[in-house]
């Protein structure tokens, strides 16, 4: 990534694939308590997520991805600036949702972060009381 965080440690690093080659000027990376993006040439946008705000993960993998063994995973979470981001066309994206999970789980884990879930009422009709 950027060559002035050289003190920070990337758990994973890739480029957004075109064809199924990593030439573009959008940079991923996953630390151990944050997500890095990076987009551009000449103007750069910076963005990174704390890992324990993240809710959930999608993986998506449409048809074009399949053939260029690529795919794209939807992080969901509560930061207010960047709610979703969207990791689009890297390789091994199973095994890169899989790492994005545990480094999630432990940050929060570490941070003491506690996640509930609320049911509402259509949820609860599949109960059964007895």
């Amino acid at each position: 990534m950027a060559k002035d965080n050289l003190d920070i440690n990337y758990n994973w690093q890739d480029r957004k694939r075109h064809l199924g080659l990593p030439i573009s000027f959008t940079k991923y990376a996953v630390s151990d308590d944050r997500i890095f993006t990076e987009v551009g040439l000449l103007n750069v946008k910076y963005e990174e997520i704390n890992l324990y705000r993240v809710r959930d993960l999608t993986l998506s993998i449409n048809l074009w991805q399949r053939i260029f063994r690529v795919g794209s995973i939807i992080v969901h979470s509560a930061d207010k600036t960047n709610a979703h981001l969207e990791i689009k066309n890297v390789k091994n994206p199973k095994q890169v949702k899989e790492l994005i999970y545990h480094s999630v789980e432990k940050a929060k884990a570490d941070r003491g972060v506690r996640v509930g879930e609320y049911l509402d009422s259509s949820d609860t009709a599949d109960c059964d009381d007895n």
